[in-house]
């Protein structure tokens, strides 16, 4: 069982966050409104207020001041209830971790990994259930440069390779934004497809209906995408 996926102590299995079985509805509970351990929860800002906190962290992490270094401090608190700031969607590349790279401590975000940061309905599940469940208030798909995954979607695009085992699942989820920035013949195909991978994902969460949709268009959720530069450690917003 995942400790993240755990509010005031009630253990959910991924098949009942998937599915929405009796795990959801007993949750339904503690939905936006009700107690929590907190009497202000850290995240009940706006998503603009988020989205500021995130790049004021990141200029502390590439200018190496960063701020967070005690990993203890807080960690009582946060055994009943996690109080996230925003969900990211990143690649599991082991160079790139969020919560260093935005200078936040256990508990300010809510990451979802996996290489190539496609989104499936896995992880379409966890964001609606940050946003749902835990009031995230901002969502941002965070891609990297130099991205090994985006660079096999080429290959196998470009050159017809064929990927072992089950590689080439995730090759067929990134293959869309490689076809659709290469229709622009760009001179650096690889960062215009990192780019183009990040907006689609981007795009899917800002429409995903019938949770996220709803959340966006009151404007109590932004999506935003970015990319993280390997070299500098600096986060750009695209």
């Amino acid at each position: 069982m995942c400790d993240l996926c755990s509010v005031n102590a009630t253990r959910l299995s991924r098949r009942g966050l998937v599915l929405g079985g009796a795990a959801l509805a007993g949750m339904s509970m503690m939905a936006p409104g009700t107690a929590w351990s907190q009497d202000t929860p850290q995240n009940a800002i706006s998503p603009d207020a988020a989205l500021q906190r995130l790049m004021e962290g990141n200029a502390r992490y590439a200018a190496n001041t960063s701020a967070n270094n005690d990993y203890s401090a807080g960690r009582a608190a946060r055994v009943n209830a996690q109080y996230p700031i925003a969900a990211i969607l990143s690649c599991a590349d082991a160079r790139v971790a969020p919560e260093l790279a935005f200078d936040q401590g256990p508990g300010d975000l809510f990451v979802v990994r996996v290489a190539g940061n496609f989104l499936n309905n896995d992880g379409l599940a966890s964001f609606e259930y940050a946003v749902k469940y835990l009031n995230a208030p901002l969502l941002m798909v965070l891609g990297h440069s130099n991205c090994g995954a985006v660079g096999a979607a080429i290959k196998v695009i470009k050159d017809g390779a064929t990927l072992p085992g089950h590689l080439q699942d995730m090759i067929r989820d990134i293959k869309p934004a490689v076809e659709t920035a290469e229709k622009s013949k760009p001179a650096d195909l690889l960062s215009a497809s990192i780019a183009e991978n990040v907006r689609q994902a981007a795009h899917r969460l800002e429409t995903a209906s019938p949770i996220l949709t709803d959340y966006v268009g009151s404007g109590k959720v932004k999506v935003v995408g970015a990319q993280y530069d390997l070299a500098t450690g600096k986060i750009a917003l695209l």
